[in-house]
Order: C-alpha cells, then structure tokens, then sequence
C-alpha cells in the first residue's frame, strides 16, 4: 500500500510513529504532509526572525519516522533550557533553519535531515512558502496566527466562522500533490482541527488533488474537544467543518475512538473545558461514511490515541476497504 498522512502537531507525530512499523512489509511507500503556518514558540521565533517556514512539526515528524529513535533523535529534540537567545529553542529547529539558509532551499533542508535519520517514509511540508494563518470569528474579530487564534478562541469564546491563508495564492510541492494522486490511503488527524489539519487544505493543490485522488480517504476525529477551537463539536461536526473548506464530500471512512478516559484525566480536561467528542456514528453513517471505532486511548495523564491501537485499527479498515475507490 501507499500511504499519506496529513496534518501537524503532536497527533500526526504519534500516528507515523505507529504506521512506520508497518514499513515496508505492509506499507510500500508511507508519505507524510505536514503544516508549517505554527507560530508559537521556538518555530514561530525562527519563522519572524530568520524568515522560513515553521520548522517544529516537520521535525516532530522527521524524528517519528526515524528508523531508530536513538541519541541523534534526542539531540534533534534537545530543548535549551539556558543561553541568552538559545533558551526555548530546539536544536532540530535551529538544524533545519541552518541547512535551509545553506543550501537556500527549505525542502532540500528537509530531505537531507530525513536521509540523516534515515526515515522510514518521506516528509513533505504542504508548502514552502512563507504563509500566515488568519480566522474570523463570530464577533467579526480577525485573528492573525495560530497561537493567538486559539488563545482567542478561549478567552472571548467565540466560534471560528471562516479561516484562511495569507497569501491564498501558495503553491504546494509537486512531490506532496504526486503522493496524493497516487496513494491507497490518505489519513487526515488526529491533531487541532482548525490549526494543524485544516492549514494544509487551504493549499488549493493540496484540496484539488484530495478532490481528484482515487485513494480512500480516512478522518481519525480527535478524543476531546479542544477549547477555543472545537467546543461543542461531536464527530459528524469535525467532518462537517472539513467538507465546507474543501467545497464537497470528500472523506469516505471515519476512525473514532469510544473509550472514556480514567475520572482522574476526564476531570483535568474538563476543567480546562474540553471533554471527550461524542462520537455519533450514526448520523456519520447517514453522511455515506464508514466508520471503524474502538477502545483507542493511551494509558497515561492524556487522553490520546495509543500509536499501535490506531495502527491496527487503521490496518484493519485498509483490509476491509482496500477496493473502495471514487467513482
């Protein structure tokens, strides 16, 4: 099978660190899209100052799929907690800033970090230019950056009414399009709805080649809810919210996950006003999609998926639907 996965943040991170085991005796060629509109932080700090694109997801992702998570996958991940101008920054960031103002290109940057940790897949960022993510709200405030969109979201709590790029105009990779066209699978999530899956669909190559592709395309919908984005979203709203960016129906299977977290963790979240997304099956079933669910939750102080439960979940729905193809 041929493989892509879009999307950012910690959730796309932990799904290729699961999907990579399944290379290459089950998966032939595992692709991974990921959004460089973050501003926060170490990545936003080099996106304003040294003008590239957000290096922290790909390196997340890069360190995912790296055939063995040993001591250069900890130095790429080392955090500097001291040193005036250094404190806060990871060193896999200040690599890919540093290979990319050598060599002037930001996606040969990436693809050499990847050859150095020999990953098992490829890394793709959704584009290579310098984007800006801006929101609208529903006070008609408009809200520059990821960060300060979800910050937003949570002190007025208003809903998100329309979001886009700036400039709307970018270009994705060819490379990035070519794996969609030619995949089996393309996965979008887990991961923030508005500020990591949905940034990559606003590449009109990125949505168009979603539109045309024959590969079966699966949602995994997030476990919680998350404050200042998706507050009061059930499962069918997550697809919802993807269908209206992109302009039709586009996502054939749903993965959702019907474990609860422990009372210990659930009351942690809700204090911080998120809580389990329901997950209402049928009324995705009455949208034409078919859904695969089970007890996906990690063990631990989060509520997020389990890499290898997902794995074979995912590996489970690409068994039973690896003839489904657009019409």
């Amino acid at each position: 099978m041929k493989v892509v996965a879009i999307g950012g943040g910690t959730g796309l991170s932990s799904l290729l660190r699961g999907l990579k085991n399944l290379v290459p005796e089950k998966i032939e060629d595992l692709s991974a899209i990921v959004t460089v509109a973050d501003n926060g932080g170490s990545s936003g700090r080099l996106r304003e100052e040294m003008n590239i694109p957000a290096p922290g997801d790909i390196r997340n992702c890069i360190v995912a799929l790296a055939e063995d998570e040993d001591i250069l996958s900890k130095v790429m991940q080392y955090r500097f907690t001291e040193g005036e101008g250094l404190k806060g920054h990871s060193f896999g960031n200040l690599f890919l800033t540093v290979l990319t103002k050598i060599t002037g290109d930001f996606l040969e940057a990436v693809e050499i970090t990847s050859n150095i940790l020999k990953i098992k897949g490829t890394i793709i960022p959704s584009t290579a230019e310098m984007v800006n993510l801006k929101a609208e709200f529903s006070d008609g405030k408009v809200i520059e950056g990821e960060t300060e969109i979800t910050e937003y979201g949570k002190q007025l709590k208003a809903k998100i009414v329309k979001i886009w790029l700036e400039p709307e105009d970018i270009k994705a990779p060819e490379e990035a399009v070519d794996k969609i066209m030619n995949a089996d699978f393309v996965i979008l999530g887990p991961g923030s709805l508005f500020t990591s899956i949905i940034p990559n669909l606003l590449v009109k190559d990125i949505r168009e080649a979603l539109l045309k592709t024959d590969a079966t395309i699966i949602y995994i919908v997030n476990v919680m809810t998350q404050y200042g984005e998706t507050d009061g979203f059930t499962a069918s709203d997550h697809v919802k919210a993807l269908h209206e960016i992109v302009g039709e129906k586009f996502i054939d299977g749903v993965i959702l996950n019907t474990q609860l977290p422990p009372d210990d963790v659930l009351k942690r979240y809700l204090k911080e006003h998120a809580e389990p997304v329901v997950a209402d099956a049928g009324n995705l079933s009455r949208m034409g999609i078919i859904v695969c669910s089970g007890e996906l939750l990690d063990e631990g102080t989060y509520a997020r998926h389990n890499p290898e439960k997902l794995t074979e979940t995912l590996m489970s729905f690409f068994q039973k639907n690896q003839n489904l193809k657009k019409a």
